[in-house]
């Protein structure tokens, strides 16, 4: 782990399959919506940053768990502050796309 590390937030390989092992979970991407046209994890959700305030209409149970990344992290932290802040109780930044080794989806 580098010195700057907890600036991209968590591993998004490990955060990938913990979302994969986790009833109910969502994978959610919030880049913009050509961010993620350009390449995304597969079965992840987008819901960009900036229309987080519409979670509610498609991610209604405050309870349900969400595994949440970006390109590089900062993002998806961000969003998991907002998330928390609307009531949201099981969210977890798995951090950014760039450090992916998996397959994406076009």
């Amino acid at each position: 782990m580098g010195l700057f590390d907890f600036l991209s937030g968590g591993d998004i390989n490990s955060g990938a399959q913990e979302w994969k092992n986790t009833p109910g979970a969502v994978l959610l991407d919030v880049r913009a919506p050509e961010g993620y046209r350009q390449g995304h994890l597969p079965g992840s959700v987008n819901l960009p940053l900036d229309e987080l305030r519409r979670a509610g209409d498609r991610l209604p149970d405050r309870e349900t768990p969400l595994f949440v990344y970006c390109w590089g992290g900062s993002r998806s932290s961000r969003a998991v502050r907002a998330l928390k802040q609307m009531g949201y109780t099981r969210v977890k930044n798995i951090g950014g796309i760039s450090r992916y080794k998996g397959r994406v989806e076009k």
